[in-house]
């Protein structure tokens, strides 16, 4: 892991295309700018665990469904 002081309005640039800045530090809490292209998702990590764990969700359950369709079908 890559680990950077930034001071109030600095930035990091990540490749060409993303560039975070820091807005505001008040007590524990940072509020970070970013700019990146609108093809790029982002999310807070806890938003894109829970995306993950529904669409994990969504392809068992595709699957089980699948299965009992085909199940069905050689009965």
């Amino acid at each position: 892991m890559l680990v950077l002081t930034r001071k109030l309005q600095e930035a990091i640039k990540i490749g060409e295309d993303i560039e975070l800045t820091v807005l505001s530090i008040d007590g524990d809490q940072v509020k970070l700018g970013i700019s990146a292209p609108k093809q790029i998702e982002i999310h807070r990590k806890e938003i894109f665990l829970s995306i993950q764990q529904e669409n994990s969700k969504a392809a068992s359950t595709s699957l089980n469904t699948f299965q009992t369709l085909k199940k069905l079908k050689n009965s």
